[in-house]
Parts: structure tokens; C-alpha cells; sequence
């Protein structure tokens, strides 16, 4: 039964990795029409989101920022075969602007490691590839359920030589290494993390549970660290790569205020382009002990 879910999974993504950008974004766009017009969860979590982390904006102004981010998102899930699917070269000429590179060459003149930080922003799959075409990278990841599609994920995103590392001991040592040879780790940032390695921290003003990892990555190894997001342009031209320096003290040994940097730090990426950033994500369901779970106002935390 597995190998035969393997079989349809795969089979469904080499069909949508057959899609041009421009068919696949269409498509996409009507997907995120579904979850709008259906009154899914994921929008009622993306409307639960903007309202907390956004409450500047009208009502108005919020429903259409939801329904945008939605189509965003729809979007993204018919982009990703495509980044798995084609050929490393066609995938990369979808880059037509970058901005901040130069900041990489800088941090790395004196050898230091890299680290960089790609929230669930714009493309982040065309990230990883166009930083591993580049650079000697590594990149964290949690593994899926099925053993079988984890092997085909590692295959297709380690096309350009990048190694995928599992977010446990032996993985996280492996990253600390690869940092420490002047290398490159990609991290998604924006995740509640597992385990004991996290701190309450703000993210739009709302405390929650924040990764402190990247802090004690550069403490252990001297690395450097730049945040990193690919944007979507628009009428299916393609994709703008920007890296931007992180806020100070992101490297603190206070866990907190090394947290906040790292949220903040998020923050001034979504802020550039909201409707790109993964809204339908419950980045706010775990907060400090006694406080309300937003997503479900009868639960305590």
C-alpha cells in the first residue's frame, strides 16, 4: 500500500512538473480561489493570522490580503514540482533579479560559514536551488512520513550537490561541521520548533515558541548570518532573489533576545511582500503556558 501511494505521489508530481510556470501558476491561483471561496481552514488560520500580526490594516484590507495570500500559496503548491521536476537550468533561468548578493560574498571573504535564513516566503524551493549552485550547502529538514518519498526528496533537492540533514543530533553536527569549513546552511526560521531547543520570543507582537538554534550554531562555529527570500514577479515572469542582513543580537547568548532578533528579522521580509508568506501556517498555536490558542479560543496553551 505504501509503495503504492509512492507510486501515485509521484506519478501526480511528474504530471505537474510537465506544467509551464505560467499554466502552473494558473492553476495555482484557482486552487487558492477554493480555499478562499470553500471557507477552508486555511483560511480561516490565514484570517486568524493577518488579524493578529497585521491589526493595522482595515477589514477591508485584510480580507483581500487573505484571499492574495491564499492564491500565493496555491501558487507555490504548483511550483514545487516544477522545481523538482525540470532541469536544474531551466528552473534557475527563472531568476531574473537578484538583490543582496553582494552581502554573501562579504560574510564569507574571511572563510566563515554561512548561515541562511529562508522563511516560508515566495519560492523557497528555487532558493535552495540557486544558493547550491553556488555554494557548498547544506540544508535542514524534517523528514516525511513515508520513508520512500523522503529518498526521492533528498534525490531531487541534492541535484547540485546539496546535502540534506535531518534536524536531529547527528544532523545538527553535521551542519556545525560544514559551517565550520566555510560552508553554507540553509535553515527555515519560521517553524514552531521541537524539543527543548527554543524560547518565547515576539513574532508581530504575539509571544511564541522560537527556534534558538541559529544562535547556537553561531556561537559554536563563528559563522555569519544573512535571511534570504525569492519573490514572485508578476504575469508569470519569474522570480527576484533577495538577501538582506538580520537584525542585532541574533546571535545573543540570551535566548530571548537572540529569538526576537531572528522574528524580527522575519518580519521585515513579509512586510515587503505579505501576500507571499505562508499565512495558513499556525505559527502562533504555541505560546506560553496559560495563554489562549488563537486557532481555538477554548484551548489553553
Amino acid at each position: 500500500m505504501r509503495k503504492l501511494k509512492y507510486f501515485f505521489i509521484t506519478s501526480v508530481l511528474g504530471i505537474a512538473g510537465s506544467l509551464s510556470l505560467a499554466t502552473a501558476q494558473k492553476l495555482g491561483r484557482m486552487v487558492g480561489w477554493f480555499l478562499w471561496k470553500l471557507q477552508t481552514q486555511p483560511r480561516d488560520v490565514t484570517a486568524t493570522n493577518l488579524a493578529i500580526c497585521l491589526p493595522e490594516l482595515t477589514s477591508t484590507e485584510r480580507a483581500e490580503l487573505t484571499k492574495a495570500s491564499l492564491a500565493s500559496t496555491g501558487m507555490t503548491m504548483l511550483e514545487v514540482p516544477l522545481m523538482w521536476e525540470w532541469p536544474v537550468e531551466k528552473c534557475l533561468d527563472l531568476i531574473k533579479e537578484t538583490q543582496g548578493l553582494a552581502l554573501i560574498n562579504e560574510a564569507m571573504t574571511d572563510g566563515s560559514g554561512l548561515i541562511l535564513l529562508a522563511p516560508h516566503l515566495g519560492n523557497w524551493e528555487l532558493a535552495g536551488l540557486f544558493f547550491s549552485s553556488r555554494y557548498k550547502m547544506a540544508a535542514l529538514y524534517s523528514p516525511p512520513n513515508m520513508a520512500e518519498f523522503e529518498d526521492y526528496m533528498i534525490r531531487v533537492r541534492g541535484r547540485l550537490g546539496s546535502e540534506l540533514v535531518r534536524g536531529d543530533r547527528r544532523g545538527l553536527a553535521r551542519l556545525a561541521s560544514i559551517l565550520r569549513e566555510g560552508g553554507v546552511a540553509g535553515i527555515l526560521p519560521d517553524q514552531s520548533p521541537r524539543g527543548a531547543g527554543n524560547a518565547f520570543a515576539p513574532f508581530f507582537g504575539m509571544e511564541v515558541k522560537t527556534m534558538t538554534l541559529v544562535a547556537k550554531l553561531m556561537q559554536r562555529t563563528g559563522a555569519k548570518v544573512l535571511i534570504t527570500y525569492t519573490e514572485r514577479l508578476n504575469n508569470a515572469e519569474g522570480f527576484r532573489i533577495v538577501v538582506r542582513e538580520t537584525e542585532p543580537n541574533i546571535d545573543s547568548k540570551d535566548p530571548v533576545q537572540a529569538a526576537t532578533a531572528l522574528n524580527r528579522s522575519i518580519e521585515h521580509c513579509i512586510r515587503k511582500i505579505p501576500a507571499q508568506y505562508q499565512w495558513e501556517y499556525k505559527r502562533l498555536r504555541h505560546r506560553p503556558p496559560g495563554e489562549i490558542n488563537p486557532y481555538n479560543p477554548d484551548k489553553v496553551c
